[in-house]
């Protein structure tokens, strides 16, 4: 058994046939591809939204902060092990690390297009290509579907088929295309995940309110800040609207928002519900906002001190560690030494739940 820390959010990086080579035919010729811009690099290029995607952050894990840019990379300069699975169990080792989930990278930005259509054959497509990529070990790559919201039936068709695949989870996008996801309507959505056993996750920068790119107050690195509040706008709505209640079996996964904050807005949330319910409005709850936090809510994050230090604020057992390989905000290939320092104050029955049961027990991973 290998007891060393799984990941519960890395990546991979789109390679340039991901889209092209999987996706159905009638959408081929508009599929998203990569395309080299002078003075950028290689960048990926999706029909239907304004800005291309640079390569600069998606593979930067390893680099100096004084080398970070998100212009001028190109595709031979990315970690392989992004796009080659065969070299990714090499880069977990140096990170002594024993598997990872896998989530999107391009997949990310796409879950912002606004043609539904469009996006749903772009997710399938990608969907398929993961499968091939984490073939290679199963044991050790664990692949997350994403999925469109184009409508409630067709989520809930897509739920089924992305079961039958063999996916662990599902990687949701931001914004659904109707209602919003308090809506009564996605109780059906949720009972299905419930039964399949496929945890949903919510991940930063896929939704219209954390967009990357939107104009910051202040210094450009004023938008480092607001990255997790489309996350945390999600997890408030779920709880005061009551879809954990109606749907007590529920399993939300808040990925790459951090986890320092959530004993502050677990008490504000019972504050606001306790002093402000009547006249701002929200469901009528029969436990306070916390507690459905507290046990729906699982939170992964990397390099976040204060998480380790307020653990007892929360619940441990939704906690759940990452790498964000390979990101640039990545902890790799220095994860043991930021464990060491950030995870000291932790019981070993905390550590072990954090660093990997956590993963294991949600995703229902072989010990």
């Amino acid at each position: 058994m290998d007891l060393r820390p799984i990941s519960a959010d890395s990546h991979i990086t789109e390679p340039p046939n991901c889209y092209i080579d999987y996706i159905e035919p009638k959408y081929r010729d508009v599929a998203p591809h990569i395309v080299y811009k002078e003075g950028v690099g290689d960048t990926y290029v999706i029909e239907g939204m304004d800005n291309p995607i640079p390569m600069g952050l998606v593979a930067a894990a390893g680099k100096a902060p004084e080398e970070l840019q998100l212009s001028g990379a190109r595709w031979d300069s990315l970690h392989r092990s992004g796009w080659d699975a065969k070299y990714r169990i090499a880069d977990q080792e140096r990170d002594q690390i024993a598997a990872e989930i896998i989530y999107p990278s391009v997949g990310m930005m796409l879950c912002n297009h606004p043609d539904f259509a469009y996006k749903r054959a772009c997710m399938k497509a990608y969907n398929r290509w993961l499968l091939d990529y984490a073939s290679e070990d199963r044991q050790r790559l664990i692949p997350l579907a994403q999925i469109a919201m184009s409508s409630v039936d067709e989520a809930i068709a897509d739920l089924h088929e992305i079961k039958r695949q063999g996916f662990a989870g599902v990687m949701m996008s931001g914004t659904p295309a109707h209602e919003d996801y308090d809506s009564l309507d996605y109780d059906r959505f949720w009972r299905t995940a419930i039964d399949l056993e496929l945890p949903l996750s919510f991940h930063i920068l896929t939704g219209k309110s954390d967009a990357f790119g939107s104009t910051p107050r202040g210094p450009r690195i004023n938008m480092f800040m607001s990255i997790i509040r489309g996350c945390q706008d999600i997890m408030g709505m779920l709880v005061f609207s009551g879809v954990f209640e109606r749907n007590p079996g529920l399993k939300i996964v808040c990925v790459e928002a951090d986890a320092g904050w959530a004993p502050h807005f677990m008490y504000r949330m019972d504050h606001a519900y306790d002093r402000h319910r009547y006249w701002m409005k929200c469901a009528e709850l029969k436990k306070m906002p916390s507690e459905y936090f507290r046990e729906h809510i699982y939170m992964t994050f990397q390099d976040d001190y204060v998480a380790f230090r307020t653990a007892d604020l929360v619940n441990t057992k939704r906690l759940m560690w990452a790498n964000d390989f390979p990101h640039s905000d990545s902890t790799w290939p220095h994860s043991q030494q930021v464990l060491a320092e950030q995870a000291s104050g932790l019981t070993a029955e905390q550590r072990a739940d954090i660093l990997r049961n956590n993963v294991v027990e949600l995703y229902r991973l072989a010990a």
